[in-house]
């Protein structure tokens, strides 16, 4: 095992130029530890850096479950947590959107032309073809492709009393849904 080079410490960044964030440590921040902003969908977090003895001390104070509710430390503690989340090789629209399988096809340009018809959509029963934000709108409204202009109209109304402040005793927490309802039936107004 010539060249490989076994680390006594598992996590340690050798040559690491970064001081340690411990203050008054001369040491370099060769460990790293959870900074502030905890991992998340806009990215995995910040980071702190420590010599040996400071990530040491760090850990053993840390808590992961720091600021979250009672539910929300049962859920994470769950031994599901994390799989209620669809992947992409499993869900419904798993490679819809993938290049061709090139071996199923002799000429590349059918292989092409075969992900271009897939695409496209498909006439309703009317003969009309939707737009992509038409297709958008009747989704944001939960009505299928297939509804029509009372549909459209009875759905509308009722989802405005469902949102609306002045009918849900001024709840004001579904303002941002409220105006994708009204969007959503003002891109559909026109068409129906």
């Amino acid at each position: 095992m010539e060249g490989v080079r076994l680390n006594k410490f598992h996590g340690r960044v050798d040559g690491s130029d970064r001081p340690c964030a411990s203050q008054g440590c001369e040491e370099a921040g060769e460990f790293r530890a959870p900074g502030e902003r905890r991992p998340g969908f806009d990215g995995p977090g910040d980071y702190r850096w420590f010599c040996l003895d400071h990530v040491r001390a760090f850990n053993a104070g840390y808590d992961w479950f720091e600021g979250m509710s009672a539910d929300e430390i049962l859920a994470a503690q769950h031994p599901v947590s994390g799989w209620e989340r669809e992947t992409r090789a499993f869900s419904a629209t798993a490679g819809i959107d993938q290049a061709p399988r090139w071996a199923d096809f002799a000429d590349p340009l059918d292989a092409i032309a075969s992900r271009a018809r897939a695409r496209q959509p498909q006439p309703r029963k009317d003969g009309k073809v939707l737009t992509a934000d038409q297709r958008r709108a009747l989704d944001v409204l939960g009505l299928g492709h297939e509804a029509d202009r009372s549909e459209v109209r009875r759905r509308y109304s009722a989802l405005v009393r469902q949102y609306h402040p002045d009918r849900n005793g001024g709840d004001r927490s579904y303002e941002t849904r409220l105006q994708q309802v009204v969007e959503a039936y003002q891109a559909l107004r026109q068409v129906f």
